[in-house]
C-alpha cells in the first residue's frame, strides 16, 4: 500500500511528465492540490485529478484561484466527459484532457442523459410509503421513502422475478440487515418504527447525531419544500438530479424546482459545504434551461464558492438561509 506522502510525490511526478510531454513550459513548478497533483507555469495551471474525479472541477477552479493562474488544464482518467461539459460553462479558459497511460487526449463533452422513468408497477407502492410515515420521492427512476431528505426505504425490483418490493432501512446494508432480522414484521409497521426513530434527528435544530450528518443537502431541500418563503418562493418541489447519486453516503447537491415571483419557474440546487456545487448547478441549469440559484445554510457558505460562480459565463447566485 502506498502511503499518502509517497503517493502525492508519485502523482506530482506523473503530472509533470504528462504536462511537459504535452507542451507545458519547462519551468513548471509543483503546487499542492488536495485531490491529486497541481503545477503552474507562465500563468497556466495544470491539475491531475486522482480522487473524486467527476466532481473535481470545482476544487480545481478553487485551486486555480488561489494559485493565481488564469488558464487551467485538467487531466483525469475517468469522468472527463462530465468535466468537459461543465468546463464549457466557464469563461475562464479550461481544457480537459483524458489520460490513457502516457497518452493525453482531448476530452469530449458528454451530453446529459434523460432521467430514468419509474417503472409503472412501482407506483403502487407509494401508498405503502405514505402509510408508514415517509415521503415518496422519485430520483433516477427509483422510488424511495424519505424523512426530511434521508432515505429510509426503497423500492427494489427482484432480479429473478421482476416483482417490486419495498425494503426498509437506511442504505443497502441496513436494508439487508433489517430484512434478516425483521422479515416477518409487516412493512408498514416496520417502516413506521424507522420513521419514528429517524424523524426527531432530522429537525432543523436537532442536536448533532449520525442521522443528521447524512444527506444534509437533502435535509435543506426538505426544509425549502416546507418553507418555500425562505427563498421567496410560493412552491418548491423535488426535481430530478442531472447526475445520479451512486450511494446514500455520497455528498452531492440535490435539485428542486420553485415557483418564484408570480409564477416564474426556477431551478434550486441545495448543497452543504461543497466546492463542486457550482459546476453541478450548471448541469441542473442545462437540463431545464430555467434560471438557477444555489441555496446553502448560512454557516456552510464559503467566499470561494461565489468566486467560482463569478468565473461562469452566466454566474449562478447563492442564497444563504439561516
Amino acid at each position: 500500500m502506498v502511503d499518502g506522502t509517497r503517493r502525492g510525490r508519485l502523482l506530482a511526478m506523473k503530472l509533470l511528465a504528462l504536462a511537459r510531454d504535452h507542451g507545458a513550459a519547462d519551468d513548471l513548478q509543483p503546487v499542492p492540490f488536495a485531490l491529486g497533483a497541481g503545477a503552474v507555469a507562465a500563468g497556466q495551471g495544470w491539475v491531475l485529478l486522482d480522487e473524486r474525479q467527476q466532481r473535481g472541477l470545482g476544487p480545481a477552479v478553487a485551486w486555480a484561484l488561489r494559485a493565481g493562474v488564469d488558464r487551467l488544464q485538467i487531466l483525469a482518467d475517468h469522468g472527463t466527459g462530465t468535466l468537459a461539459r461543465r468546463a464549457a460553462a466557464f469563461r475562464m479558459p479550461i481544457e480537459v484532457w483524458h489520460v490513457d497511460d502516457r497518452a493525453v487526449l482531448p476530452a469530449i463533452a458528454e451530453p446529459l442523459t434523460e432521467p430514468a422513468q419509474l417503472p409503472s408497477e412501482d407506483h403502487d407502492l407509494r401508498a405503502l410509503i405514505v402509510a408508514g410515515g415517509a415521503v415518496p420521492t422519485v430520483e433516477s427512476g427509483v422510488l424511495v421513502g424519505e424523512v426530511r431528505g434521508l432515505e429510509v426505504c426503497r423500492v427494489v425490483n427482484d432480479a429473478q422475478t421482476g416483482v417490486a418490493r419495498l425494503e426498509v432501512g437506511i442504505g443497502q446494508h441496513d436494508r439487508e440487515a433489517f430484512q434478516m432480522l425483521h422479515g416477518d414484521v409487516p412493512t408498514v409497521e416496520a417502516l413506521a418504527k424507522v420513521v419514528a426513530t429517524v424523524a426527531p434527528h432530522r429537525q432543523p435544530n436537532a442536536a448533532p447525531h449520525p442521522l443528521n450528518r447524512l444527506a444534509q443537502e437533502r435535509a435543506l431541500r426538505a426544509r425549502l419544500i416546507d418553507e418555500p418563503e425562505l427563498i421567496g418562493a410560493s412552491h418548491v418541489e423535488v426535481w430530478p438530479s442531472p447526475v445520479e447519486r451512486t450511494s446514500l453516503k455520497d455528498i452531492q447537491p440535490c435539485v428542486a424546482r420553485a415557483v418564484i415571483e408570480g409564477g416564474r419557474r426556477t431551478v434550486v440546487v441545495s448543497s452543504g459545504v461543497d466546492l463542486d456545487v457550482v459546476p453541478f448547478a450548471t448541469d441542473a441549469r442545462l437540463a431545464t434551461g430555467d434560471p438557477t440559484l444555489i441555496v446553502v445554510r448560512s454557516r456552510d457558505m464559503m467566499p470561494v464558492q461565489t468566486e467560482i460562480s463569478s468565473l461562469l459565463v452566466d454566474p449562478i447566485p447563492f442564497v444563504p438561509v439561516g
